[in-house]
């Protein structure tokens, strides 16, 4: 071993002779710059207490903010006319009307007369205790017959839950005691309930138990993954521990800055798993490299150097793009993005920032005990962190043959895009959400919605004037709705808020599909300017569960070309400037819309279509959730470059010192077989932390976590395993520089090779 290390260094001092002293000036002079990513991590491998003790006094500065900071948490608006609504009603300050639905019908075989008997006992109840219920609509009272299913078989009783907020509680458990009461005593009639609140306690209690699930089933998950992975105890912790405080410092912060950004717990989860995402994966670029080197011959402050210039770069590049490509998100000016934005931003931010600080230091301080705590059979394979020889046989045989390879690749994933192009975006509603059998007021809201379509989830009418004329103007909504051929159903119902007026209005349809826009679009076009709109003074606007996701699809969709141009041209600006090349980044972009198209065809093929139903546990209802598919092209274009970046900065490695007409190839098959076995094990990761969301009851969840597990696996595997290294080798030295410039620039990039080879070759390992 040490002949053949002083043989290698002999060697390399002849080249350097032959070459002449003005190559090994500029050497040299490269040699002794360093970057700003090497001289940080550098500067934390030497002062490795102050390096972990400043990074925990942040974490905990972090999560301490909040309580300097008192103040309540702002409000997400929705966007268009439903916002408006909503913040007509916010700014009265008098609470909101909150209004409930009981559906009675006989059960089969029984008298008609048995649901009329259940629904007289229940209004006598509900009248009985005016001080928690009012407003009190049946088939007892005047109009009746609004309040009739159109066969007759059913009766619908409403009627609002008073508030204050202190005492809203008691009173909507004392209406429900009701309800249950009678449900008790009329075994021979169906009765169910479902409104406001108990459909939206249903979907909150549903997302509570899904993201305790997921905590629950991810993080055991994650640790069994990164065990496998590292083959050690202490090499496994590493990343977990960098990821689990990034989080939460970041959590710290999110909840001090939710003073001025709306933040909300469905970005929470997206968030926490983003930021145990990234911090895992820095970590494994990191801590491979360095097992890397460690295997070479070099000892720690050499490998953490190496490790720093290269990993270091690619994370650092990787993590910036990320958050840039977050910001595309703003342009569409909705409320929930912007927190979901500054989380995702923060989070990936404190990860870079650890794995460039903290992580070093950690390593410097363990040395060689990084790998102590080793795991039968795994270990001693492991920490070896060698070639992937799977890897190496497909990328060798994709460079022989790239464009047949690459070809039928692309033509793969062009067919399973192909269902993308009818995608249909349509959000789900509080009834779909859920399965059915897992709420009860759920399954209730969708017996009551087959029965009395809309009754369950309104259109929610704000007028600004409570006055006679606007009453006035409200009867004659009813004759509007009589004539408006079912698109405008009953009972339509009034209750004050303040000085204001809400006006509830069933809608045909099931509450966010077509039929639904149409209604909605009727109600807003034609009947409300002809009625209450016609009043002088009074401002209009129509919010609710049909009009939030309608103007929300609306308008992201309107914004959706300015968030891919955004995206696009940064990703292209920020590829160009790190590799210098113009072919690359247009390569690379070509690579990611083509297996988020993949994941998009996928999306559509399963869940609007209706396939899998019975083993992801849905009910399918024609569409895909609106914020979807945007939502998954930034984040998915941000993350799969971090795969992209590292896959790239390694190749390139070799392709500068590469000579010979097959240095490319090699250099591609190199590049491809060193970084496979990081970039499996990342994805993994990811991939079976999104797949526990296929498991959760929110059909949301079921589309994000399909949809981005389907989007890693292939990321990782046919486009970077298959497609790059095809799309490299067709387009050989071409794809690593500028045109025009290829000479210079390839001499450029051999003397850099040169140089580090000379400042971390065998020579510097021995010294």
């Amino acid at each position: 071993m040490l002949r053949r290390i002083k043989s290698e260094h002999e060697r390399g001092e002849r080249d350097g002779r032959a070459e002449g002293g003005e190559r090994a000036e500029r050497a040299a002079g490269r040699a002794g710059r360093t970057g700003l990513v090497e001289s940080v991590a550098g500067w934390s491998a030497g002062h490795r207490t102050a390096a972990i003790a400043g990074w925990l006094l942040l974490v905990v500065a972090a999560v301490l903010s909040t309580s300097l900071l008192p103040g309540a948490q702002a409000r997400a608006t929705d966007p268009g006319e439903a916002g408006r609504g909503q913040r007509m009603v916010s700014e009265l300050n008098a609470g909101d009307s909150i209004r409930e639905n009981v559906m009675i019908r006989p059960r089969a075989g029984t008298a008609p007369a048995a649901g009329r008997a259940a629904t007289e006992d229940l209004v006598t109840a509900l009248r009985a205790m005016p001080s928690a219920v009012r407003d009190v609509g049946s088939p007892l009272g005047a109009h009746g017959g609004r309040w009739v299913s159109d066969d007759g078989t059913a009766d619908l009783v409403t009627f609002e839950v008073l508030g204050p907020d202190a005492e809203f509680e008691a009173h909507y458990e004392a209406a429900g005691a009701a309800v249950r009461k009678v449900a008790r005593e009329h075994t021979e009639a169906r009765v169910d309930q479902a409104g406001d609140s108990s459909l939206s306690s249903a979907v909150d209690d549903g997302i509570k138990d899904d993201m305790q699930r997921a905590e629950t089933t991810s993080l055991p998950l994650t640790v069994v993954i990164l065990l496998v992975v590292f083959g050690s105890l202490i090499a496994g912790g590493i990343p977990l521990l960098l990821a689990a405080t990034a989080v939460a410092g970041a959590f710290g912060l999110l909840d001090t800055l939710g003073r001025w950004v709306p933040f909300n717990s469905a970005a929470s989860a997206i968030v926490l798993l983003i930021g145990m995402a990234v911090g895992i994966d820095y970590s494994l670029f990191y801590l491979r490299r360095i097992r890397e080197e460690r295997a070479a011959g070099h000892p720690v402050r050499e490998a953490l150097r190496i490790a720093s210039r290269t990993s270091g770069h690619a994370v650092v590049v990787s993590g910036l793009t990320v958050m840039v490509c977050m910001t595309g998100l703003l342009f569409t000016g909705v409320d929930v993005f912007k927190g979901l934005t500054l989380g995702t931003v923060l989070v990936v931010g404190l990860a870079v920032l650890g794995s460039v600080t903290v992580l070093p230091a950690l390593v410097a301080a363990l040395g060689d005990r990084v790998d102590l705590g080793r795991i039968p059979w795994l270990g001693r394979r492991r920490t070896a962190a060698g070639r992937s020889r799977i890897w190496t046989a497909v990328a060798g045989k994709v460079v022989r043959r790239p464009l047949l390879t690459g070809g039928t690749a692309a033509l793969l994933l062009a067919l399973m895009a192909l269902p993308a192009f009818g995608m249909h975006l349509q959000d789900a509603t509080q009834i779909q959400s859920l399965p059915r059998g897992v709420s009860a007021a759920a399954d209730a809201g969708a017996r009551m919605q087959r029965v009395f379509p809309g009754a369950a989830t309104p259109a929610r009418v704000v007028v600004s004037d409570d006055s006679p004329e606007v009453r006035a103007a409200v009867d004659a909504l009813h004759e509007r709705a009589a004539r408006s051929d079912g698109a405008l159903r009953e009972p339509i119902t009034t209750a004050p808020v303040g000085g204001a007026l809400v006006v509830r209005v069933p809608l045909a349809g099931a509450g966010t599909d077509a039929e639904s826009g149409r209604a909605l679009e009727y109600l807003r076009e034609r009947a409300l300017p002809a009625t209450v709109g016609a009043v002088k003074g009074a401002e209009v606007a129509v919010a609710g569960r049909t009009a939030m996701p309608y103007d929300f699809t609306r308008q992201v969709t309107a914004r959706t070309p300015l968030v891919f141009a955004f995206v696009l041209v940064l990703a292209f600006v920020l590829l160009a400037v790190a590799f210098r090349s113009l072919a690359l980044p247009l390569v690379s972009i070509a690579l990611n819309l083509l297996s988020i198209g993949a994941a998009y065809g996928v999306l559509a093929a399963v869940f609007q279509g209706g396939r899998l139903e019975s083993l992801l546990g849905f009910n399918a209802y024609g569409g895909v959730v609106s914020w979807l598919p945007l939502f998954m092209f930034v984040i998915l274009f941000g993350l799969s470059m971090d795969y992209h970046i590292f896959i790239l900065s390694r190749i390139r490695e070799r392709w500068a010192g590469s000579r010979g007409p097959d240095g490319g190839r090699e250099a591609i098959v190199g590049g491809i077989a060193a970084s496979a076995g990081v970039v499996t094990s990342a994805a993994a990761i990811m991939v079976g932390v999104f797949s526990v969301f296929t498991t959760l009851s929110a059909i949301e969840y079921k589309m994000l976590g399909t949809g981005m597990a389907v989007a890693i696996l292939i990321d990782a595997t046919v486009v970077r395993g298959v497609l790059l290294p095809a799309a490299l080798a067709l387009l050989g030295d071409r794809a690593w520089t500028f045109p025009g410039r290829a000479g210079s620039s390839d001499r450029h990039d051999a003397d850099r090779y040169d140089s580090d080879r000379q400042e971390y070759g065998p020579s510097a390992a021995r010294a």
